[in-house]
């Protein structure tokens, strides 16, 4: 019998993130996402985690979600163009993020988002802003958690496990 995805459930799930308008995929999980739920609450956003509950091994869902909800609205304050000779030559590639520092020491990531000879531009609003989601989850497994992915909440990297008898200095 298949476990429930409730509190104190190790879940592992494969999820992809499509346009409501379109239908355009923007974001999708290349290897199965592991968490213990109900103890990590970041892995995905708690309106989607929400949705999960209760559901099992095999299920696959869709939630809708209002990115603005998420993200808040889109914010033009947060879109900076500036000369390209300005730009250091490693920012210089779309989708390239940078990572700035206000004067209060508070950092945003931003992406770079146009660019040509002579101008480039960075975004620091999320690039879900303004957008209506779907969000695709298939639940692959459901299971006690090991102590350690409690301890962790949720997949903890596993080591090879190597004979320390085979072990030689280098």
């Amino acid at each position: 019998m298949s476990e429930i995805v409730e509190d104190g459930k190790f879940v592992e799930l494969t999820f992809k993130v499509s346009d409501s308008k379109t239908g355009h995929v923007l974001s999708h999980v290349e290897f199965p996402l592991g968490y213990v739920h109900g103890v990590n609450h970041s892995v995905l956003a708690p309106a989607v985690l929400s949705e999960l509950h209760g559901k099992t091994t095999g299920d696959v869902i869709e939630v809708p979600i209002d990115c603005n909800k998420i993200y808040g609205p889109r914010d033009e304050t947060l879109v900076f163009t500036d000369r390209i000779e300005n730009v250091p030559e490693e920012y210089r590639e779309l989708g390239t993020t940078i990572t700035m520092e206000n004067e209060n020491g508070d950092t945003r990531n931003f992406i770079v988002t146009r660019m040509d000879d002579e101008t480039l531009t960075v975004d620091g609003n999320n690039p879900l802003c303004g957008r209506e989601v779907i969000f695709r989850l298939e639940i692959l497994d459901v299971r006690e958690p090991t102590e350690e992915e409690m301890e962790a909440g949720g997949t903890v990297d596993q080591q090879p496990d190597i004979d320390d008898t085979l072990k030689m200095p280098i």
